[in-house]
């Protein structure tokens, strides 16, 4: 092999010459790390076992591999690899059988040649958050700058904190960190993530929200973390100040989806908590209006769903979103009042 290695060699005690690499029917294939040596590596390997987003950075959104398979008793032309799963870190891919495609085409001699392979075969993965944990991953919280009521992550979310004070599945105000894996703050929610949405003002021709994700783990930093938004606000000129941005074309969505990920050396990792404060990366967006659907009103500012990491995050009920003051169906921006009432007071002045 090149590229990857087997993780574990089996028995090979048939063999006296030549030792293959592994004696395994159903291997199991990890990647190489990025400083693996040069007669172990091939083309486009050894990222760690890490793939980015292809929208982030597309020369690490693939890998590959090479093996040399032999001892195939009989005639044959190519057996086609069966029973693939994708394990990235852990379960939720669920991949489909390998199905004959074009032969792979490489360019050579710096492009000046084609080089075709024998056969290609192809198998696409598909991954379901619900298959890779048992309850939610992350939450969602929302405020606005018209209603001072905040609407916070729904109740047990991701889990019920246990009345029983001594329980190490959460660490209360106060009480030391544990050193076990994934223990976090003891909240209502009891999400290691939550993701806060916060609609700060509203423009004559934008409205700026607050986007804030914040760390409740207190034993995991989340590094190279993305975040996918669902709202129809995408679909105009959007602009985002402290993380990386850009809108995903999409198929058969209503509403337009935008991805945002860290700015590197600032805020690509979002630190694990402390006794004193939760780890947080925060960024504000300024989103042109389509004035024909624009509205403050029925909860259309509001996000449709949030992704982080992949995982779908609980929203709260449309019933308890922040309302408009005095069932105001619209509210116009500030500073017209502000020129009102300057209006007003100069007319006076006048007589």
């Amino acid at each position: 092999m090149s590229g990857a290695f087997a993780t574990q060699q089996g028995n090979c005690s048939k063999f006296t010459n030549e030792i293959p690499h592994s004696c395994k029917i159903d291997p199991v294939i990890a990647d190489l790390m990025p400083e693996a040596l040069p007669e172990n590596r091939s083309d486009d390997c050894c990222h760690g076992g890490f793939l980015s987003a292809w929208a982030v950075s597309p020369p690490n959104s693939f890998s590959s591999f090479m093996m040399k398979v032999g001892n195939l008793r009989g005639n044959y032309t190519a057996f086609k690899p069966l029973n693939l799963s994708l394990m990235a870190p852990g379960p939720g891919y669920t991949c489909g059988k390998f199905v004959d495609t074009d032969p792979t085409v490489s360019p050579a001699i710096g492009g000046r040649r084609e080089e075709q392979v024998f056969r290609t075969w192809r198998s696409t993965c598909t991954y379901s958050t619900y298959l890779a944990n048992k309850t939610p991953a992350c939450c969602v919280s929302l405020s606005t700058f018209y209603n001072p009521k905040i609407t916070p992550c729904p109740s047990c979310s991701c889990g019920c904190r246990l009345a029983d004070p001594s329980t190490k599945s959460c660490i209360r105000e106060g009480a030391q960190p544990s050193i076990e894996p994934d223990v976090v703050w003891c909240t209502d929610h009891m999400c290691p993530i939550q993701v806060h949405w916060h609609i700060k003002n509203n423009y004559r021709d934008h409205w700026r929200v607050k986007l804030t994700i914040s760390n409740y783990n207190y034993g995991r930093n989340y590094s190279d973390w993305t975040l996918v938004v669902q709202h129809p606000g995408f679909s105009q000129t959007t602009t985002t100040y402290s993380y990386n941005s850009t809108v995903l074309p999409t198929a058969g969505v209503p509403d337009e989806i935008a991805l945002f990920w860290g700015i590197d050396f600032y805020n690509t990792i979002l630190l694990q908590a402390s006794e004193e404060q939760v780890g947080s990366v925060t960024t504000e967006i300024l989103l042109e209006k389509d004035l024909s659907s624009f509205t403050l009103s029925n909860g259309w500012a509001f996000p449709r769903r949030i992704y982080f990491n992949g995982e779908n995050c609980e929203m709260p009920p449309p019933d308890t979103f922040p309302m408009l003051p005095n069932g105001n169906s619209s509210l116009k921006p500030a500073y017209t009042l502000v020129l009102i009432c300057l209006i007003y007071k100069m007319f006076f002045a006048m007589f």
